[in-house]
């Protein structure tokens, strides 16, 4: 526990990071790159590159201040972090590199702000947030490690089936090399990949959503090729069957819990819809007796993953409803089987299908689209507990 000096020296320096902004944390992995090469084994490089990573850092750093009192808040994000954070085997040793390299920064951006008094209390600070992820990595780890079929670390997976599911995305049966079981897991959590090989510049992890439901003897993910993308073009390029993958076990907190008479409204754009899969997959599997609706938008069939088995899903179960919006549909696509709607999404023209007492909404996809589904759903007046939602990438909100 902080004491009240310490959290009112912390909350004296707020101005001081907003007025840094990024400028704070591109300074930090910069530093921690150059005195710590080992850790670009361990950081997605591509979003440094983007700049998404430094900025989801910042926005963390800056929220870890403003609720240095209160950092029950944070609960949320916390969960979130902690579960991605252990899809890259983060042990408790790099944390104090990161402590040192992030008081260092503020020493080197800000020398005559940071006093001794300062860079003592944010080490206080920063000790007690690692603390807490520490503490709950563990438990993560743990519980990974006692279930049935759980491991801790990497486990061999042998790919046992690459399949084609659209131009743009791979779909990769994997199989334990040992013939073991496998852990089961939350529909809509994800497998974290340790991809190391001669054609990487550096190891590589990568978290991609199960898209089937648990079954205790295999996973499935599907993968997007990605422009410029390390870890999905070497999946798509070199990685064929019979190949042997490194895997972490399933993680995330985002993931589907409803009870049997709970309707569900499952929205995806793109590659968003691989952990609407798993759901749909499980619900499907349990029998469940509600309305379930599946809503998915892409650019066309050509890029429609997984449209055969959902029409076929369609026609099995009598309480799935679907509807599908292509963009720009190409000459070959037909109307009214393999898509219900041109453009863009609009929840307005389902609405009365879809907007039903208790229903739980799941959505995944490009920012900008959750966005859209997030605005139009809160529009209509359902509650926030009611709305699910995965962001890719380094934590945002919508």
């Amino acid at each position: 526990m902080l004491d009240a000096r310490t959290i009112d020296i912390i909350k004296s320096t707020i101005p001081l990071l907003e007025s840094a902004n990024t400028a704070l944390t591109e300074h930090f992995y910069r530093r921690m790159f150059r005195d710590n090469p080992e850790l670009k084994d361990v950081f997605n490089l591509s979003h440094q590159a983007s700049g998404r990573q430094p900025a989801a850092l910042f926005a963390a750093v800056l929220a870890y201040a403003k609720n240095i009192d209160n950092p029950a808040v944070l609960g949320a994000a916390v969960e979130r972090i902690a579960h991605k954070h252990t899809g890259f085997a983060i042990q408790p040793a790099q944390y104090d590199i990161v402590g040192h390299h992030l008081l260092e920064t503020i020493k080197e951006l800000a020398p005559d702000a940071a006093t001794p008094e300062v860079i003592d209390a944010w080490a206080q600070a920063y000790g007690a947030l690692a603390g807490i992820f520490i503490g709950r990595e563990e438990q993560i780890y743990r519980a990974n490690e006692s279930k049935t079929g759980g491991w801790r670390g990497t486990r061999a997976f042998v790919v046992q089936e690459k399949r084609a599911e659209s131009e743009q995305i791979t779909s990769f049966l994997l199989v334990p090399a040992d013939g073991g079981p496998v852990a089961d897991f939350l529909p809509g959590q994800y497998l974290s990949l340790h991809l190391d090989a001669a054609e990487l510049a550096h190891q590589e992890y990568r978290q991609y959503s199960l898209c089937q439901a648990p079954n205790g003897r295999d996973y499935r993910i599907a993968v997007k090729r990605e422009p410029g993308g390390t870890g999905s073009n070497f999946l798509h390029d070199k990685v064929a069957e019979g190949d042997v993958l490194q895997l972490l076990p399933p993680a995330g907190d985002f993931f589907m819990a409803v009870d049997a008479g709970t309707p569900v409204v499952l929205i995806s754009g793109g590659v968003g819809q691989t952990p609407m899969r798993a759901m749909l997959d499980q619900l499907l599997r349990q029998g469940h007796p509600a309305p379930i609706h599946w809503l998915h938008a892409c650019e066309n069939g050509a890029q429609h993953a997984f449209g055969d088995d959902i029409r076929q899903r369609r026609q099995a179960h009598a309480n799935l409803e679907t509807h599908v919006w292509y963009r720009e549909p190409a000459a070959q696509d037909r109307p009214a089987e393999d898509f219900d709607a041109t453009g863009l999404m609009d929840l307005d023209k389902v609405k009365d299908s879809i907007l039903l007492p208790g229903a739980h909404y799941y959505f995944c996809g490009p920012l900008p689209f959750m966005a859209m589904v997030k605005e139009q759903l809160s529009g209509w007046g359902i509650a926030d507990e009611q709305l699910h939602y995965e962001v890719f990438g380094p934590h945002q909100q919508l």
